[in-house]
């Protein structure tokens, strides 16, 4: 019985998990489409050899896909414009509590898929919502209006020594 697959399935998961180390760690909502792409290719491509298919020829694939996302990664990173146009840009949602509906339909996104979206990030309106973008990653990204922002540390020291201030104050007088 041969049991030449044993030593390929092993070696596959060894290169891949190599491989997709040096690709980097994002997940699949961190990814740029370019990774996504990388990503979805290399599952298929590693599996070959299992099919016999010849296991360097799919090594060599493989790497070569991660080189060239690299390669685009280090492009963008000096070419703002190749980034642009790799990646995209931020869509904005919501300007001052409203939407743009037509942002809206550029991001194909529904008003409803939105609205579950920033519940997920506990904003219950959008009223609320200074801003609100869909990042190149898919994420929501947003600024609650000032009045609504939650109390920093530091806001909360501050209110502090006032009431401490305030109490002195009035134990003097």
């Amino acid at each position: 019985m041969q049991l030449d697959f044993v030593w390929k399935a092993v070696l596959i998961v060894i290169i891949g998990t190599f491989l997709l180390r040096i690709a980097g760690r994002n997940s699949i909502s961190k990814m740029t489409v370019s990774e996504l792409v990388l990503m979805s290719t290399i599952g298929p491509l590693l599996s070959r050899p299992i099919e016999n298919k010849s296991i360097w020829t799919s090594i060599s694939v493989a790497s070569i896909l991660i080189i060239t996302v690299i390669l685009f990664q280090l492009l963008k990173l000096k070419f703002n414009s190749l980034e642009l146009l790799l990646t995209g840009m931020s869509t904005i949602l919501i300007e001052d509590g409203v939407l743009n509906g037509e942002n809206m339909k550029k991001a194909r996104l529904t008003t409803e898929n939105l609205k579950m979206r920033l519940h997920q990030l506990g904003i219950t309106s959008i009223e609320d919502v200074e801003w609100a973008a869909l990042e190149v990653n898919g994420q929501i990204g947003y600024k609650l209006k000032p009045s609504l922002e939650p109390a920093t540390k530091q806001d909360i020291q501050n209110l502090v020594r006032l009431i401490e201030t305030k109490i002195l104050e009035s134990k003097e007088s």
